[in-house]
């Protein structure tokens, strides 16, 4: 395996960012759909059950996606210290809730905040972020750990193993994620776990948000990796690439395979860009490489791939590709102000090498 080099988003790339223009522009969104969802609870962050080749699995003959869920307390940031994953199953458009994923176990954290679902060989492997103390409420602490099922006859998992972590350290190449104190948009981050099989040699990755350790900036986002190396389990390695000077985070991290092609992609906003580059629009953001070793290079020669239109900046958030090139967002500030708190519409991407564009709505 060759060494994998580490490439930088950089405020020059930032700098070249038209707001408006150079990709594509996400459809208006003037309302959340809630039906079949429960009205009394929130829900963001989503992602579908995939299988080894990243494409959206099924089982049972059902669409079976996971997001994150919580009660409606008046306050949407509330949300974040409550969250729990929840099935959607997607059946004629139509989102419905069918309950927690993983049952209740006695475990040190407090909440579960957002990963990814692998369906292979009969089993499901659910990666997540167990994020806070069970011991204190609130809190920024953030762990990647796994739980994994057998599918029953009737197409549900069966017994769930006991959540356990992917790692038990930070590691030399990223900051620990562990504080109390802090506010979104700020924390320090090793959260949203994504796994990824590389075509090349059947290599084990997860993709993870994090943050560069030794920056001297405050915007030090990462693009965290960890590699499934026997019999050790998942060893960190360098991140594959890093913003520092950029933006703090680059949120839900994953990896596509697609047309000979490797692709990174992350959700940032504008919030979180150093202060001379916030021209730059929330949305979904990426870079394309030839090999898992890189190095990797900004899409649209800006790392832009998709954006909120200028006058609803806030409209949606989130975004997860899968390797149909569907993505999957959540509505965040709707028109009047309200929080959305649903699934958005499902849009599709168009990849060709360096450039991507939104080829429209996946239906």
């Amino acid at each position: 395996m060759m060494a994998a080099m580490i490439s930088a988003w950089t405020a020059e790339h930032v700098r070249r960012i038209v707001p408006g223009c150079g990709a594509g522009s996400i459809p208006a969104v003037s309302e959340g759909e809630r039906a079949g969802l429960d009205p009394a609870r929130l829900y963001w962050d989503m992602w579908p059950v995939q299988d080894a080749g990243g494409f959206q699995a099924v089982i049972a003959g059902r669409e079976l996606w996971m997001a994150l869920t919580a009660p409606d307390r008046g306050d949407p940031a509330l949300r974040h210290f409550e969250a729990k994953i929840h099935w959607l199953e997607r059946l004629d458009g139509v989102w419905h809730d069918r309950g927690p994923v993983l049952p209740d176990f006695d475990v040190p954290y407090e909440r579960e905040w957002a990963g990814s679902a692998l369906f292979d060989e009969g089993v499901l492997t659910l990666f997540f972020t167990a994020a806070g103390n069970a011991t204190r409420a609130g809190g920024y602490r953030q762990e990647l750990w796994s739980a994994e099922a057998r599918i029953g006859d009737d197409g549900w998992p069966a017994v769930w193993s006991e959540p356990a972590p992917l790692v038990d350290h930070y590691g030399e190449d990223y900051m620990p994620a562990d504080a109390h104190e802090g506010a979104p948009g700020e924390i320090k981050a090793f959260r949203d776990p994504a796994w990824f099989r590389d075509p090349a040699d059947g290599s084990e990755y997860i993709a993870f948000t994090a943050s560069l350790a030794g920056s001297p900036s405050r915007f030090n986002g990462a693009f965290g990796l960890a590699r499934l190396s026997p019999p050790l389990g998942w060893v960190l390695t360098p991140p594959c690439l890093h913003a520092e000077g950029v933006n703090n985070e680059l949120e839900r991290a994953h990896l596509v395979f697609h047309g000979k092609h490797y692709y990174a992609f992350w959700s940032t906003q504008t919030a979180t860009f150093a202060p001379d580059l916030r021209h730059a629009p929330g949305g979904l953001y990426g870079m394309v490489a030839d090999s898992m070793a890189g190095p990797w290079r900004p899409l649209n020669g800006t790392g832009l791939v998709l954006a909120n239109p200028a006058d609803a900046p806030l409209q949606t958030y989130s975004w997860y590709v899968d390797a149909h090139l569907r993505v999957c967002s959540f509505v965040d500030v709707l028109p009047d102000g309200s929080f959305g708190g649903v699934p958005a519409p499902l849009l599709r991407l168009e990849l060709d090498g360096e450039r991507a564009s939104l080829a429209g709505l996946a239906g």
